[in-house]
Order: structure tokens, then C-alpha cells, then sequence
């Protein structure tokens, strides 16, 4: 866990706070639910997803408990925003840059090309014992709930400016900007270098050619404008897209029953709307992209195959260099049906 985020939840979570968080939860009360990127349903599926949430959470409470949206980091940047959820009475949508660093096993539900399909990811975060265990990790670290798993753009793919990608070869000598280490050990892995480059720096660093490509699924590409700076697009399903809803602890669990069911009903239903959004606008989307200039590059399923082998060996010797326990990738391969690659 941070020390920052650590340091500050003990300092602050004391039994006054705890017992007020619990008083809250029992009157009409209004809860601040932050999360990245802008107020657009249309190019931000986070946003589509806050959306619903708060309408539902009113439906199903009938209005004693609000949620009051804000949207573009504006309560702070992903650390500092999961301090207040876990200190405050708040929701949170958090990114794998929130959350890593309190629960860095995380990274292994990252694995590239873990996932055939969204029916397979669907089940492996919402049956799984791998993400029940990381659930229960949160809550044992810091008292706060991670109550689901929200699909917010599909796939990842790979884009860059320099040549078309079909094949690990095509990568050799060419930088890409990565979200977080973990891309950069994929990057790695493929013969070419990654640098951690913020979101709100990727266009500029693209177009300046600080870095030649970068890895996210089609919304992303569209909602950054980065079709305008890059070339080439690689149907290549790297990894599931997904960002973390995170409860304060003490609030949840001072709701009554029928308040927490509600709640947990609501985020149910908001999941399942968006990823009913998110799948079926994937096609139109890197039709867009297509449209406005990229070539679209769909690597045979050999091609894939050379990606796996190469990518996911490497990227599963990163989670033991990172201190990852084998327990943890274990259980995430047997629940991904993928437990052959323990054997490689």
C-alpha cells in the first residue's frame, strides 16, 4: 500500500470518524462519486456509467440517498481521490493507477490476451475467486469496498505513427507512451521501449514524437483526438478495459439492508448498461477511426498466437519481479481457464 494513502487513512479513520460515517448513512445524505475523464456519455463510458448509477441509486432509495457527479479528476488526481474514499464518505471510479498501489496484485487480472471475449471477462471479475480475493484484499488493507468492476472501452489495442503492427517483430526499436509499468513490461517484451506517460500528456506526446505509439481501446483513441497523431491501428484485444467503483467502508457497511441491496442492485444494473453501450459501439467506433484517417490493421490468428507467447510469459515474470505471490496468478489463470501457461 502507498505510505502516503496508508499513513493518511490511519490518521484520519479514527473511531469518532467511523462512527459519523455510520450516522450519515442512516439519514437522507448527498455522496460525492468522482472519477477521470469528461461529462460526455457519448466518448466516455465512465461518465455513461456514473450516469446511470446516480439515477439508479435515487430509484432504488427513493431519494434518500443522492449522488452528486464529479467528473474530470476534478476532486484530484487518482491517489489523492482514493485517500477521500477511503477517509470520507464518497464513491470513487478508480483506475489500475488508484488502486495498484494499495492492492498491486491487481496487475495480474492485466495479463495481456487473458480474455477470448467480454462473456469471458465478465465472468472471470464477476464469479471469479481471483477478484474476490482482491475484494476482500481492499477491505482488509483499508476498510473500503470495491463494489464492481466497470467496463469502460472494450479492448486495448495498439496504435502507433511509424509502421503497421501485425506481428511482436514489427515492434523492435519503437517507443510507446505506457499507462503504467505493467505496459512497459509488455513493451518490453515485444522489443520495444515504454515510458509512463499521464493521460493529459499523451496527444502532445505523441504528435512531439516523444513517443511513436500507445496501447487503449477505440473510445479512448477517439476521446483523446490521438486518431489525429497516429497512423496505424491494431485490432489486437491486449487487454479488457476496466476501471474499480470504490465505497468508503464505514458508510456501506452503516447502511441498513435494504439501503445496501439497493446500492448493490443499482451498480449491477449500471454495469450491465454499460457494457451493453460499450459492446455494441466497438465496431462503429473503429469504424470512425478508419473514416478519419487510420489504417486498421486485424493480425491473423497466428499472428495473435505469436503475441501471446511472446507477451504473456514475459509480462507473468514482471508480476514475481514485482513480489506478486504465485497464489495470486494461480488463481487468476484457473479462473481465466488459461491454466496451462503455468506450466510455460
Amino acid at each position: 500500500m502507498s505510505p502516503s494513502i496508508l499513513r493518511n487513512a490511519l490518521l484520519t479513520a479514527t473511531a469518532s470518524g467511523m462512527l459519523a460515517c455510520a450516522s450519515l448513512a442512516n439519514a437522507a445524505t448527498t455522496l460525492n462519486l468522482s472519477y477521470n475523464g469528461p461529462p460526455d456519455t457519448d466518448k466516455n463510458a465512465v461518465h455513461l456509467f456514473a450516469t446511470n448509477l446516480k439515477r439508479l441509486v435515487e430509484e432504488k432509495t427513493d431519494g434518500d440517498i443522492t449522488l452528486k457527479l464529479y467528473p474530470n479528476s476534478m476532486l484530484g488526481e487518482e491517489q489523492e481521490r482514493m485517500e477521500q474514499v477511503i477517509n470520507t464518505p464518497s464513491l470513487n471510479i478508480a483506475s489500475f493507477a488508484g488502486l495498484s498501489p494499495i492492492v498491486p496484485e491487481i496487475y495480474v487480472s492485466a495479463i495481456p490476451f487473458l480474455f477470448e471475449d467480454y462473456s469471458a471477462a465478465h465472468e472471470f471479475f464477476d464469479e471469479g475467486d481471483y477478484w474476490n480475493k482482491v475484494e476482500a484484499t481492499l477491505k482488509e488493507r483499508t476498510g473500503a469496498e470495491l463494489l464492481g468492476v466497470i467496463e469502460e472501452g472494450g479492448f486495448l489495442d495498439f496504435t502507433n505513427s511509424k509502421r503497421p503492427i501485425s506481428s511482436p517483430d514489427d515492434f523492435e526499436g519503437l517507443r510507446f507512451r505506457a499507462m503504467d509499468p505493467s505496459q512497459v513490461a509488455l513493451y518490453e517484451a515485444f522489443g520495444a521501449s515504454g515510458t509512463p506517460i499521464p493521460w493529459t500528456d499523451t496527444y502532445m506526446a505523441l504528435k512531439t514524437n516523444v513517443a511513436d505509439g500507445q496501447m487503449n481501446p477505440p473510445m479512448y483513441i477517439i476521446m483523446g483526438s490521438l486518431y489525429e497523431v497516429q497512423k496505424y491501428l491494431t485490432l489486437a484485444n491486449v487487454q479488457y478495459s476496466d476501471q474499480f467503483l470504490v465505497a468508503n467502508g464505514s458508510w456501506y457497511e452503516g447502511l441498513s439492508e435494504e439501503d445496501r441491496q439497493a446500492i448493490d442492485a443499482a451498480v449491477k444494473e449500471a454495469n450491465e448498461l454499460n457494457r451493453t453501450d460499450v459492446e455494441k459501439r466497438v465496431d462503429e467506433r473503429i469504424q470512425f477511426l478508419g473514416d478519419n484517417g487510420m489504417q486498421v490493421i486485424e493480425p491473423t490468428e497466428e499472428e495473435l498466437a505469436a503475441f501471446r507467447e511472446q507477451g504473456q510469459p514475459a509480462y507473468i515474470d514482471w508480476l514475481k519481479e514485482k513480489g506478486i505471490g504465485a497464489e495470486w496468478i494461480e488463481m487468476a489463470l484457473e479462473d481465466a481457464g488459461q491454466s496451462d501457461l503455468l506450466a510455460k
